[in-house]
């Protein structure tokens, strides 16, 4: 398999990770701010969500199959699972932040690879989702800051 579909599926692995955890996080957040959290956590899935049938099919574009199975994603994802669920929104926010700095480093390779092997329409797809990632990674950061008083 050569670099560039080896790349897109760590993006299609990593974003299906990242959606995941995103959607459980979304089902389990408890707390005074539930309603905020349950609402943040369902924009950032369906976000996530909405991109990975589109790397399917760009690796489908390439003459690759997407995996078959989680067991076959699995193989790809450089993103890490929660062994436990984490004990308040503080850790949900970080470990989705960690996940989504992966994706975004994972987007940035394939941007790369496009651009140099003359896949203009993937490489825009990839600085599309480049750019949605960074806006998650500023939201989170965001809420992951303390507030003064």
């Amino acid at each position: 398999m050569n670099e560039l579909k080896l790349a897109l599926k760590i993006v299609l692995a990593d974003k299906f990770f990242m959606y995941f955890k995103a959607h459980s996080y979304h089902w389990n957040v408890e707390g005074m701010f539930f309603s905020q959290f349950h609402e943040f956590f369902g924009n950032i899935y369906e976000d996530v969500y909405g991109s990975i049938d589109t790397a399917a099919e760009e690796l489908r574009a390439l003459d690759e199959y997407a995996p078959i199975s989680i067991e076959e994603a699995h193989k790809f994802k450089t993103i890490n699972e929660d062994e436990e669920r984490p004990s308040s929104v503080t850790a949900m926010l970080q470990n989705l932040q960690d996940a989504n700095t992966k994706v975004i480093d994972s987007l940035n390779k394939l941007f790369e690879l496009a651009n140099s092997q003359n896949e203009q329409g993937l490489a825009d797809w990839a600085a599309g989702r480049i750019d949605s990632h960074k806006k998650h990674a500023w939201m989170i950061r965001a809420s992951l800051k303390k507030t003064e008083g």
